[in-house]
């Protein structure tokens, strides 16, 4: 159940959680890195021994000013109390979206453009291009996180108004980053042709004067 280590961890509210078949999905839960709020009644002391379990059965390293794994008293039979739930599991796992949020920003936006900045005048004297790895998520919703996803397509959109105002001297393209599996490369036998068109499209980049704001995309038709 691993996905990407941008993506944020799965987050789940497990009622009745303290015991039984809740606290067995619990586990469950926490051996693959999701994180969870268990809801208990009345057994306190159970309810946390359930959640030092899950802290130690769990991949996730916690940080300062987070919560991967709680518990929360409230009877279910009262509508109210439902209610105060749900606002509690969200304050506990909404800090860890934002952070992510501003990490992929940070790594897939901002870099690119404090780079160019520092490779500006070099770039300029010698009529360079500036060539940042995109991904298939920055043009079709896809199974990235939305974070991901989002400043991928900003980074290529990033990438084209660097191109728009470096002109003439400078270019700017986006060149796609995933690669095919080895396993589908041996089953379409396509790992020579895959690499050969990575080849032909970054020289393309390098040498073709007049290819620039370009967001190259070689996916065997995936992103239709």
């Amino acid at each position: 159940m691993a996905g990407d280590p941008l993506d944020p961890p799965l987050a789940a509210l497990i009622t009745a959680g303290s015991a039984g078949l809740g606290a067995a999905t619990a586990r469950l839960f926490a051996q693959n890195g999701i994180r969870v709020v268990i809801n208990y009644h009345n057994n306190q002391e159970r309810a946390l021994k359930v959640v030092e379990d899950l802290k130690k059965i769990s991949p996730l390293m916690e940080k300062e000013g987070q919560v991967n794994y709680a518990a929360i008293k409230a009877d279910l039979a009262m509508r109210n109390e439902i209610g105060n739930v749900v606002n509690y599991t969200n304050e506990q796992f909404d800090n860890l979206d934002e952070e992510d949020w501003d990490t992929c920003f940070n790594l897939n936006v901002k870099s690119h453009l404090w780079l160019m900045q520092a490779a500006k005048e070099h770039l300029e004297n010698t009529e360079g291009v500036f060539i940042t790895t995109a991904s298939l998520a920055g043009v079709k919703v896809s199974g990235s996180s939305r974070a991901y996803s989002v400043t991928k397509a900003a980074q290529i959109h990033l990438a084209k108004g660097l191109a728009q105002i470096s002109a003439p001297k400078i270019r700017a393209n986006t060149d796609w980053g995933l690669q095919f599996s080895p396993e589908r490369q041996e089953e379409a036998r396509q790992s020579t042709k895959a690499q050969a068109a990575a080849n032909g499209r970054i020289l393309c980049f390098v040498k073709c004067k007049s290819i620039t704001g370009m967001n190259a995309i070689i996916d065997g038709g995936a992103a239709l």
